[in-house]
């Protein structure tokens, strides 16, 4: 898979900060999103769980990269 291929998996963690009331979130390639304190913490305790459940798999070799 190309380096820069669309479906290669980023490796940097986007970056959070509050302003006005709101959480944003700061990814890499442009990418941005706001949200409300209530979608941030249910984003966060679901990338957390995802995360390690992803870890399992790696740790099995079942990668799909």
């Amino acid at each position: 898979m190309a380096k820069h291929s669309a479906l290669t998996p980023e490796e940097v963690g986007g970056i959070a900060t509050a302003e006005l009331g709101l959480v944003l979130l700061d990814g890499p390639d442009g990418v941005a999103v706001a949200m409300t304190p209530e979608a941030a913490e249910a984003t966060g305790r679901s990338l957390l769980a995802a995360a390690e459940i992803a870890a399992g798999q790696r740790e099995r070799g079942e990668t799909g990269y």
